[in-house]
């Protein structure tokens, strides 16, 4: 097991460059009662450093993210009864997902059998570097072995909780065994796990490493959706995979402790660590 150290670092941008050369990147999340996390994964993905950036969500939060951020574009998905997006949106989703060039998958999307149906056949059917997080974890906890039909990259970014559903123990044994799960889970499946929590653990199955950015106060609703979304910018810029994870994992805490140092730990939200990106790069 190599543990890795130095962090990766992003090229310089050429001064002729466009918004084409820094990644075009697919969210695809949110349903009734929680449009936030589709604002936040899409407005992390930007301050991220995408060049574009395009939020999937169930048609009835369309208006509510589209003026949550205006330099977000979107796209209203087929929704089932209960605002959640439904299996009746899963070509649209393909195709869209094909023209983009990393997907976002899972921040608020909630749970259904159609969201199961839904993630597995994204995960099978789009080619694209793919980060899975929240609700698309917990849509094929059941049959992880689906993550190992994704034809491209796949990183996951589960809580504790989240990763305990996809091993079906208990989040005691996730917390007693952080590094060693990751591996093995990352090994097994051939993707990238980036553990949540305290001292974050990134691995690839043959490679770890372990964050040491970030506090308590990071722990609030929606900072995981803004890591989703800042990886995924990562990963439209051009960095390898685990690379994007452990760089995106360090930025992440980074920004979380700057805004401590400027607000208090205290009270911390997710918006806050969104002002704080371009500063903590």
């Amino acid at each position: 097991m190599e543990h890795i150290t130095q962090l990766p670092t992003l090229s310089r941008r050429d001064p002729d460059s466009n918004k084409g050369d820094f990644g075009k990147i697919l969210v695809i999340a949110g349903s009734r009662g929680m449009s936030g996390a589709a604002v936040l994964c899409g407005s992390a993905a930007l301050r991220g450093g995408a060049g574009l950036v395009r939020v999937a969500v169930p048609q009835e939060i369309w208006p509510i993210v589209a003026a949550a951020n205006p330099c977000l574009m979107t796209a209203p998905m087929a929704q089932d009864d209960h605002g959640r997006i439904s299996a009746a949106a899963a070509g649209d989703l393909v195709d869209l997902a094909q023209a983009y060039d990393v997907v976002a998958l899972g921040p608020g999307l909630g749970g259904s059998a159609d969201l199961s149906t839904l993630v597995a056949t994204l995960l099978q059917q789009v080619s694209r570097p793919l980060v899975l997080d929240a609700d698309g974890l917990n849509a094929i906890a059941a049959r992880p072995e689906v993550l190992g039909k994704h034809a491209g990259p796949v990183l996951i970014t589960p809580h504790p909780g989240e990763f305990a559903r996809l091993l079906h123990c208990d989040t005691v044994a996730v917390q007693g065994c952080r590094q060693e799960l990751a591996v093995e889970f990352a090994g097994k499946h051939g993707l990238i796990v980036v553990l949540k929590g305290h001292a974050t653990v990134v691995s690839d199955g043959q490679r770890v490493y372990q964050n040491n950015t970030g506090n308590p106060g990071m722990a609030t609703a929606g900072a995981g959706d803004v890591l989703t979304g800042l990886i995924a910018a990562l990963l439209g810029q051009g960095l390898e995979a685990f690379a994007a994870a452990q760089l995106g994992a360090h930025v992440h805490g980074r920004a979380g402790d700057m805004a401590r140092d400027d607000l208090g730990e205290r009270g911390l939200i997710a918006t806050d660590l969104l002002s704080y990106l371009p500063r903590a790069f």
